[in-house]
């Protein structure tokens, strides 16, 4: 089921000017944009990131904004596509993504607008767009979940490169519609090449990792032994913990080295749609995902780490960002979100 998903994301990608079709998050296939209850006033958000992470968030986010506000969730690179689709058709104000890719591929094909410089300021120069289309509002890195019953850490791989050798041949979950695992490949293609990346997806196949629709159910399936280890965001681990207490997780993270492909740190940000008529509620919603609360929130609850300088806490027991490798990129070249996606559908990992 999910080839055509992906293959439908390479459509949308690839032109802005097609009918309006139906994407997973399910739109509507008429002229008018606007989804079933939706109000005309609303600033609509389209947002990448799950509910269960940042509903609580953007519930806040409606008091600071102080209108009415609607939410579409879905998966970022497919509300990416479905974007491009509807053009200056949208009735998206606000796209929340998951990632910097997403958002960079809206940028690409000149969908977003420009963000009030104030805020853009407040992340480090390397958390956004140069151009000021796109702001990231938490960081986080990938990693190697994996089950110490099933791996000793002192059989870890050291490298996101290891996991073709034949030993991991089905012992490896991933989410492959996930649009981080999307990043991650985009930032191997990136930092790797090309054809380095194709060979590397290609020995993933050939040994047969576990595919599962979200990287929390990577997760469960580490941590109950289904899979030794798994490819997913550090924060996933932090939430388990959280609400089940550590004692009663097995599964643990397990960060790759120097500048592997496998432990990029990546954003999720947020970018205003151009032509929006809702820009000053737009402009606050930002503004909002970068103030102190926010930014508590994305390091108390979600367990993310706070772009914005002077934000702490002792919720979780995180390495330092500052401590975090990973390849040195550039975020805004994680914008070929279409060519990773081909490279995906080429090697059959979709």
């Amino acid at each position: 089921m999910r080839k055509p998903v992906v293959r439908h994301l390479l459509t949308a990608l690839s032109a802005t000017t097609l009918a309006f079709g139906v994407v997973a998050c399910g739109a509507s296939n008429s002229d008018d944009t606007r989804a079933a209850g939706e109000d005309e006033g609303a600033l609509v958000i389209y947002s990448g990131r799950n509910e269960k992470l940042v509903g609580p968030l953007l519930d806040q986010l409606r008091k600071a904004v102080g209108q009415k506000v609607e939410i579409r969730y879905g998966d970022s690179s497919e509300l990416a596509a479905q974007l491009l689709e509807e053009g200056d058709r949208t009735n998206a104000d606000l796209f929340f993504s998951q990632d910097a890719g997403a958002l960079g591929a809206l940028a690409k094909k000149g969908m977003l607008g420009v963000l009030d410089p104030a805020s853009v300021a407040l992340a480090p120069d390397r958390y956004h767009a140069k151009d000021g289309s796109w702001v990231g509002v938490s960081a986080r890195s990938r990693v190697l979940a994996y089950n110490p019953g099933k791996v000793p850490a002192a059989e870890l791989p050291q490298s996101i490169y290891e996991l073709t050798d034949p030993i991991w041949k089905g012992k490896i979950g991933y989410a492959p519609t996930n649009a981080s695992f999307h990043a991650f490949v985009t930032g191997m293609r990136v930092s790797a090449g090309e054809e380095k990346t194709r060979k590397w997806l290609t020995g993933f196949k050939n040994n047969e990792p576990k595919a599962f629709d979200k990287n929390g159910l990577v997760l469960d399936a580490v941590d109950k032994g289904t899979v030794s280890v798994g490819l997913l965001n550090h924060y996933y681990l932090s939430e388990k913990i959280a609400e089940l207490g550590k004692s009663n997780v097995t599964a643990r993270n397990h960060y790759f080295p120097g500048a592997d492909p496998g432990a990029l740190v990546n954003v999720a940000g947020v970018g205003v749609l151009k032509g929006t008529d809702q820009s000053a509620a737009a402009a606050k919603a930002v503004q909002f995902l970068l103030s102190a609360p926010a930014q508590q929130y994305f390091a108390d609850t979600t367990a993310e780490y706070p772009v914005v300088k002077g934000i702490t806490t002792d919720k979780h027991e995180l390495p330092a960002l500052s401590a975090l490798q990973g390849p040195d990129i550039d975020l805004t070249q994680l914008d070929s979100l279409e060519q990773t996606l081909a490279l995906l559908d080429e090697v059959g990992l979709t």
